[in-house]
């Protein structure tokens, strides 16, 4: 090897990386202290040079195509997580720096979510069959961060928590209109409707939505749902409520401004929003090469100073703002693991290679919620300053009340 010691020797130091060359030669990195000990193979000479270059794209890559591989512990969830635990070594090596400076010039290139693409962008992820994330969600698949009253909570459990404290934090009563962007597989809309609202719940997927119409006729209340294919800024009309989750991070951060204007545009007077996002405490940055080529093209996790820059542009009010800092490791934590036991069906379902894929992600993601600056924010805004209470007690008085009324059939 001639490229990739040098990176290696900056990067690795808790822990510990063998690599075995194609030509089966073992060099070890780091001390093998306070990490995991990973072995890993390369069975191509040109890897040397391009993980060099490129580590965050190119061991995906080679992995998913098996040019890579591990041959000891936990394999890519032990790989990942000495990355996780050494990032800081690797960003200070400076050919990664060059290589981050470039992708941050070109960040608003990369997040460019005009009409039209921003429909393809997300239907890449998203239109994959439901059965597929069927084997993994929970029953209602929900595909977004759940909200654990405490760690040891089921992930059914958890997000069942999830729709009671979002609908405690829209303050609801019979008869109200609720606009839902970004409405998944429509378990939100549903819950939502059985307490007597009406819910206008766009997306951009096909293939969710269909299934969405499935369940909320299963459920009894398509009647008081209207699902739209639509996006975010062809929506019309006004509602008591605006609500979306697991949706900012697909808009891109040219199109802020758009988006929460779009839902000032939807408030009526005394209205209010509910949004529900993946976020950074660091200062902003770009979204990696992995998950902006295979996995969230387009999509972009913020730092809060860009959330609120725009907020502030907009002109709404932040009425509240709750930072949820491991629910979502957690959540990612339970995917990864019912992944790993139904990934024999994923094969047989969608390929070796795809589910090569989609377990590097879900482990890349979990650890970057344990070890990196990722969390997820929600936020209630309004046009007005008194439109949500100002005492907070109103969500914890609605969750119980939601509780009692699940308790009660």
């Amino acid at each position: 090897m001639r490229f990739l010691p040098h990176l290696l020797k900056r990067f690795v130091h808790k822990g510990s990386l063998t690599v075995i060359g194609p030509d089966g030669t073992r060099t070890v990195f780091g001390s093998g202290e306070d990490g995991p000990k990973v072995v890993m193979r390369l069975h191509d000479d040109k890897l040397d040079r391009e993980l060099f270059f490129n580590p965050e794209l190119v061991a995906a890559e080679a992995y998913m195509d098996g040019r890579l591989t591990f041959e000891e512990g936990s394999g890519v969830y032990d790989f990942l997580y000495l990355f996780s635990v050494n990032r800081k070594g690797l960003g200070s090596h400076p050919v990664q720096q060059a290589l981050r400076r470039s992708w941050r010039a070109l960040k608003r290139w990369h997040q460019s979510n005009p009409l039209g693409k921003a429909a393809s962008n997300a239907q890449s992820h998203y239109d994959h069959p439901p059965e597929f994330y069927r084997l993994w969600l929970d029953s209602q698949m929900i595909y977004s961060c759940a909200y654990f009253p405490t760690p040891d909570a089921s992930l059914e459990e958890a997000q069942w928590a999830k729709l009671r404290h979002i609908a405690a934090k829209l303050k609801l009563e019979p008869g109200m209109r609720v606009a839902e962007i970004g409405s998944g597989w429509g378990a939100l809309a549903i819950y939502l409707a059985k307490l007597g609202v009406h819910v206008t719940a766009i997306n951009v997927a096909t293939e969710q939505l269909a299934e969405s119409k499935k369940r909320a006729e299963a459920a009894g209340v398509l009647d008081r749902i209207t699902f739209f294919e639509r996006d975010y800024r062809e929506l019309t009309g006004q509602f008591d409520r605006v609500v979306s989750v697991g949706m900012m991070e697909h808009v891109g951060v040219n199109h802020f401004d758009e988006y929460f204007e779009t839902i000032k545009r939807l408030l009526v007077p005394g209205g209010f929003a509910m949004i529900h996002a993946i976020g950074r405490m660091s200062p902003p940055g770009s979204t990696g090469p992995f998950i902006r080529k295979y996995i969230f093209p387009g999509g972009y996790v913020p730092a809060m100073s860009e959330v609120f820059s725009s907020l502030e542009r907009v002109g709404l009010w932040t009425a509240d703002c709750e930072i949820l800092r491991l629910h979502y490791y957690w959540t990612i934590k339970h995917w990864r693991m019912n992944f790993e036991k139904v990934r024999p069906e994923v094969v047989e379902m969608m390929g070796e290679r795809f589910a090569r894929m989609w377990e590097f992600y879900l482990v890349a993601v979990e650890l970057g919620f344990l070890h990196g600056s990722n969390m997820v924010y929600q936020l209630l805004l309004a046009n007005e300053r008194d439109a949500v209470p100002v005492i907070r007690d109103f969500i914890t008085d609605g969750e119980r009340a939601l509780t009692a009324a699940e308790a009660a059939g």
